[in-house]
């Protein structure tokens, strides 16, 4: 049975592999169900960042069994869509004729910052449910109705200070 996108498969990306790559695959998982391929990479992989685990942990989904990986080590032929997650850094290249989408985050490891336990997990918290915003529109296919009445949807778009002005 194909999947109800346009794609069958999905390639995150970003530079260690280790946070918002993870916690994108883990969520598209959730989201695109058992008929899409999901995998992530980077270009000069690490370790899963303790904070992304635990941050996932918080919405039901484990990243414990998830391990950093190389971009060399993913078959080319095994992606249709691929999804770069960096900002500021010099994302890793995937060379294939795949469809591709940039989604800029900033990276929630910041090391020169001094943070507490707390200002630190908050980040990839925010990176996390930036993700799953991205993901909602992802996962709806196109064939199917918006899942939410367009006067929510274009609230939504509006910037918070618009959102007390508009009409009830």
């Amino acid at each position: 049975m194909s999947a109800p996108y346009d794609f069958s498969s999905v390639l995150f990306l970003c530079v260690a592999n280790s946070a918002r790559s993870q916690m994108a695959e883990g969520l598209a998982r959730r989201a695109l169900g058992a008929g899409v391929r999901v995998q992530s990479a980077g270009s000069s992989p690490s370790r899963v960042n303790p904070y992304a685990i635990r941050a996932m942990e918080e919405i039901g989904i484990s990243l414990a069994d998830h391990a950093s990986k190389s971009v060399e080590t993913i078959d080319p032929a095994s992606v249709d869509l691929v999804i770069t997650l960096c900002e500021e850094e010099v994302c890793p290249v995937f060379l294939k004729s795949a469809r591709r989408l940039h989604w800029p985050l900033p990276d929630p490891d910041v090391k020169d910052q001094a943070l507490d336990d707390a200002a630190r997990l908050e980040r990839f918290r925010a990176a996390r449910d930036a993700i799953q915003a991205r993901l909602e529109g992802l996962a709806t296919p196109p064939s199917l109705p918006c899942r939410q009445p367009p006067r929510l949807r274009n609230l939504r778009a509006l910037r918070p200070e618009e959102r007390s002005r508009s009409p009830p």
